[in-house]
């Protein structure tokens, strides 16, 4: 059995029941970091399992062979992240694929992840939302990521480093035009920042500020009532 395991993308006590369980009845753990994941072990009481993996993006081929030998052996095996579900913006979905393609069992096991939590704190819709994982780097590719959704009414959620936040801003802002939007900080931990605001005022807040940790960005769909009219005021105000 290959298990999916989603772990706390902050705050340690967000583990569940079921994962903690797992995590402690396997004898190989695949994960990003091995240290993040061992002192997620130390937190839950759970010792070091025989075998501790790096799977990491520039190791997912080799090391995925090697964790198909242990499953095809008749082993359990737990992939796991730094935080958040394998496969979400981190490496995970080759390995399901590999496990699906040589007929062997997968199940995920649930927990958080700063996609639902952000779209929620967000008071943005959440009825229907993209999630479009990490924007590019340079900016034509980063201006043509959200070009492609200037018209669609889902609402948008990205993770972002925490050194281009600004920059990513910016360049929403010239696409989608100044509509309402959410920046979200270390979700879950001790200093979690919340900002909403219209995208102008919020490149105007980010612009030129160190921000330490995680960052998700939640960014209104194309809707009138989300966008602000040039006087400043919003499009469904009477």
């Amino acid at each position: 059995m290959l298990y999916i395991v989603a772990t706390p993308i902050g705050n340690l006590d967000d583990i569940s029941a079921r994962a903690a369980r797992i995590l402690g009845d396997t004898d190989v753990i695949a994960c990003e970091d091995t240290r993040r994941t061992r002192a997620l072990l130390s937190h839950l009481g759970i010792g070091r399992p025989k075998f501790m993996i790096s799977y990491r993006e520039h190791t997912e081929h080799s090391a995925g062979e090697r964790l198909l030998g242990f499953l095809q052996e008749g082993r359990n095996v737990v992939l796991c992240t730094d935080g958040g579900y394998p496969g979400i913006s981190d490496p995970g979905y080759r390995l399901v694929r590999l496990a699906i393609d040589n007929t062997i069992e997968v199940q995920v096991i649930p927990g958080a992840s700063a996609v639902p939590v952000a779209l929620i704190a967000s008071g943005l819709a959440t009825s229907s939302y993209i999630f479009k994982g990490y924007p590019p780097r340079k900016s034509g590719p980063v201006s043509r990521f959200f070009d492609v959704d200037a018209d669609t009414e889902h609402t948008l959620v990205i993770f972002e480093s925490p050194f281009r936040v600004a920059k990513t801003l910016h360049a929403a802002l010239k696409s989608l035009g100044d509509r309402q939007a959410a920046v979200c900080v270390e979700l879950t931990k001790k200093y979690e920042r919340i900002s909403r605001g219209y995208l102008k005022d919020l490149c105007s807040e980010f612009d030129g500020v160190p921000i330490k940790g995680e960052v998700t960005i939640v960014i209104a769909g194309c809707n009138p009532k989300f966008r602000r009219k040039s006087n400043g005021r919003k499009d469904d105000d009477s």
